[in-house]
């Protein structure tokens, strides 16, 4: 059938959603008893949040009349409030109430950051491999996501950003702990960033969704206690990892209080107000699961190292960069990424993304490459992972 309504070019021109995309070559296949599917495509808490706090968003559900009711557009207030203190005390810097707005998860604030900085026709940063949300998002609104390739460290250089700002540029965007590579950029790396961006009077947008599954120990960089800091600065920041409120949408921006008056239209036109029922289970976790979310961190931190051990032990693999939730792996074969992922499904019961999936089409990095989500798998699946994966002919 033909539809004869009119359709926008730039969204016909942006590319079907990775994950979902994966998810259908699925169909079809079946997975033995002895052999389920290993599904190392996407980042998402398996799990449901711990019983505590489900227990106390249940509470709001049957107690609090307001928990079904729009709420303010930035959020409500006491979790502005402890954001704004989890932030000041992580960075050593002051964060106030007013800098913090609520948002529908993380790519939410990237899209309100993105909307009030750049127009059709503007560039942005992305170093590559990209998140491809990010890029999809740039796609959609005619904005042109300008590449910044990583050399073998994964690490995006500020000089090789520099030759690449142009009239147009408005922002340079990073994400660390990196998703897709796992990279955690350095805290002199980040500053170098931010004093390129200040210089130039770019926008730094850093995405710290995976924050709290960095393996380092204190500030991963003192961004926000430098003087004026918010006039170049927009942090983003997800729940959905630190507390398993995936479905719940709940993410955070961080900007200036001028900016946010410009957040505040976009959020109030494409959502009114994050769901009550999210923002009251954020705040819950904030102030009652610091031990229970550093267990967390712990045991995804020791499947880092377990995946970092198995996969380097598989001739012609090498692992160019973990962290957080992710592996970025170098296959051995000929064959292209995209198509040794599909391969894979039905040959060895793995799922993952192709590198193909976070690059531009001409980049030969994406070919070479699978993004392996570890997360969700423990110590014997990452050990079947690796078995399977060295007897997979590509």
């Amino acid at each position: 059938m033909t539809d004869f309504l009119p359709l926008n070019p730039a969204i016909a021109a942006t590319c079907a959603p990775p994950v979902m995309e994966a998810r259908r070559w699925l169909a079809g296949v079946t997975f033995p008893p002895d052999r389920p599917l290993i599904n190392v495509s996407q980042a998402a808490p398996v799990d449901p949040p711990p019983l505590a706090l489900r227990q106390a968003m249940a509470d709001a559900a049957l107690h609090r009349p307001e928990a079904h009711l729009y709420g303010p557009v930035l959020g409500n207030p006491d979790l502005r409030a402890a954001v704004a203190q989890e932030f000041s005390a992580s960075y050593g810097g002051r964060v106030l109430p007013g800098q913090a707005a609520i948002t529908q998860g993380c790519n939410q604030a990237f899209c309100a950051a993105v909307t009030t900085l750049a127009q059709a026709g503007d560039e942005v940063i992305l170093p590559t491999p990209w998140y491809f949300n990010h890029k999809m998002w740039l796609d959609m609104q005619g904005i042109r996501a300008v590449p910044l390739p990583c050399g073998d460290g994964l690490l995006p250089d500020p000089d090789r950003a520099a030759a690449l700002i142009g009239p147009r540029c408005r922002a340079i965007v990073l994400v660390t702990p990196n998703n897709p590579s796992g990279a955690e950029y350095p805290a002199w790396l980040v500053a170098r960033f931010f004093d390129l961006a200040q210089s130039r009077g770019l926008a730094l947008i850093l995405d710290e969704t995976y924050r709290d599954f960095d393996s380092r120990s204190g500030p991963p960089h003192d961004l926000p206690a430098r003087p004026g800091w918010d006039r170049t600065v927009i942090q983003l920041y997800s729940f959905s990892k630190a507390y398993r409120l995936t479905g719940h949408r709940v993410g955070a921006l961080i900007t200036s209080e001028a900016r946010m008056a410009q957040v505040e239209k976009f959020l109030d036109t494409v959502a009114i107000s994050t769901a009550q029922l999210g923002q009251i289970g954020a705040l819950w976790g904030i102030e009652n699961l610091r031990g229970w979310l550093a267990e967390q961190r712990a045991e995804i931190l020791s499947r880092r190292v377990a995946t970092v051990a198995a996969l380097s032990a598989l001739p012609g693999w090498r692992v160019k960069s973990a962290g957080a939730y992710f592996a970025w792996v170098e296959h051995p074969f000929a064959a292209s990424s995209a198509d040794l992922a599909r391969r894979m499904v039905a040959a060895i019961g793995v799922l993952a993304l192709p590198g193909t999936m976070f690059v531009p089409p001409d980049d030969p990095a994406g070919p070479r490459h699978l993004r392996i989500a570890f997360a969700n798998i423990d110590a014997p699946r990452i050990a079947a992972l690796a078995a399977r994966l060295r007897v997979f002919g590509g």
